[in-house]
């Protein structure tokens, strides 16, 4: 296997630039979904990068940026009170995780997997998938997420986002090579030359930016609606970094829960959480897309996403790259996220499938069952709404039911087994 910790510099750099293309559909699209600066969002995922390997000791070659399993709570929250106040509970969330690490480090991972086996974790991360469904078809439809506002007539829209979609969707099925790992750029790239040529791209906000700009920093605020909000949802993001940090560890055949720890991985995420909080960014979370361009380049020098980490935030006080991405249409974004949303759900899926979850058992049918619909169905109970609600029932249900066995599917148990 080729040494690229070797590399020159310049190499390296260039290796660093490619991964921020593999992250940047994802990382700019949330913010922009949510209604966060878009550079705000290039300059907390580079900082947080930057976190996370210092803490981690530069060990994994990973990426940090903004986490999608947020996009439906941040809504929300804003909606009820406020950005500032949302920026506090997304901060709260990211010291929940630094909690977690610590009682990692002291209790081992055994509680975790008994609080959070796959009939939990499955149905949180479908209903996050799903949940989010009617935002990418209003936007799809040329509506605000919440489609309240017509901003595009409907049938322009839907040209527009279903070509975005199906461009998005060759590229990631039948491109080769790194290209395969950047469908979402496809996809904005063609439907963004497609408005333009519809008339309904506007871009006086490009002519009036400058070159350069101090991004749109926002300080948070605190109150414990928007904390006791949010910190039940960062319990999915929390499971997704576990799978990230295995899957990153099968790429590179190393055990990283072992070594820098599953307590410092987790530490990492949750300072770079915090840290984006504090100055108006989304939360972070490591980027499974980045792991696949690991994996396809066969480049595993973690000093590679230092480069990456950097150029991101140097990006970040482009002021005219910023107002790009925000002139960017509604549909364009809601047809690519009709993928995105959609393939959220089926990792959860996945989940209970891969496990061999029973769901004809009464007890894995209950939480599953109930979960979907709480979380779908957009139940509130006291503070708790939506995917906090579900998540904490569906905990709550999988400790009190009896058959915590169950709880983990037939692989697990084939596997101690054998």
């Amino acid at each position: 296997m080729e040494d690229h910790t070797k590399d020159p510099v310049w190499k390296q750099a260039i290796a660093g630039s490619q991964m921020l293309l593999v992250a940047f559909g994802a990382l700019v699209l949330m913010p922009l979904i949510t209604g966060l600066d878009p550079n705000v969002a290039l300059f907390t995922a580079g900082l947080g990068t930057l976190i996370f390997h210092i803490v981690t000791g530069g060990q994994i070659p990973i990426f940090l940026a903004s986490s999608f399993a947020f996009i439906a709570p941040v809504i929300a929250s804003k909606g009820k009170f406020g950005l500032e106040e949302t920026l506090g509970g997304l901060m709260a969330a990211g010291i929940l995780y630094i909690l977690l690490s610590g009682a990692i480090r002291l209790r081992g991972t055994g509680f975790v997997t008994r609080l959070l086996p796959p009939v939990v974790i499955g149905p949180v991360i479908m209903v996050i998938g799903l949940g989010l469904a009617p935002v990418a078809v209003n936007m799809a439809s040329g509506r605000t997420g919440d489609g309240a506002v017509q901003l595009i007539p409907q049938d322009t829209a839907l040209w527009i986002a279903m070509i975005s979609l199906s461009v998005t969707i060759i590229a990631s099925v039948w491109s080769k090579g790194i290209f395969r790992l950047i469908p979402i750029m496809f996809g904005v790239i063609v439907g963004y030359v497609l408005s333009a040529f519809a008339g309904v791209v506007d871009t006086t906000p490009i002519q009036q930016a400058p070159w350069l700009a101090i991004p749109n920093f926002v300080a948070p605020e605190f109150s414990w609606g928007a904390i006791l909000f949010m910190i039940p949802v960062a319990i999915a993001p929390a499971i997704e970094h576990i799978g990230d940090i295995l899957a990153i560890g099968n790429v590179t055949r190393k055990n990283y829960l072992e070594k820098p720890g599953l307590h410092r991985t987790l530490l990492g995420d949750g300072l770079a959480t915090s840290a984006a909080a504090l100055l108006g960014g989304p939360p972070n979370t490591t980027y499974s897309e980045v792991t696949g361009a690991v994996m396809l380049t066969r480049n595993f020098n973690p000093k590679v996403m230092w480069w990456a980490a950097c150029t991101a935030i140097v990006l970040a006080f482009v002021g005219k790259f910023g107002a790009v991405l925000q002139t960017i249409p509604v549909p364009v974004m809601g047809g690519i996220l009709c993928l995105l949303f959609g393939s959220i759900a089926v990792v959860g899926m996945s989940t209970l499938i891969r496990h061999q979850v029973d769901l004809s058992l009464a007890r894995n049918l209950v939480i599953v069952g109930v979960t979907l619909v709480f979380g779908i169905g957009g139940m509130v109970l006291g503070h708790l709404e939506g995917i906090a609600l579900c998540a904490v029932a569906a905990i709550i249900l999988n400790l009190i039911l009896p058959g915590s066995r169950e709880a983990w599917g037939k692989a697990i148990y084939e596997h101690k087994e054998n």
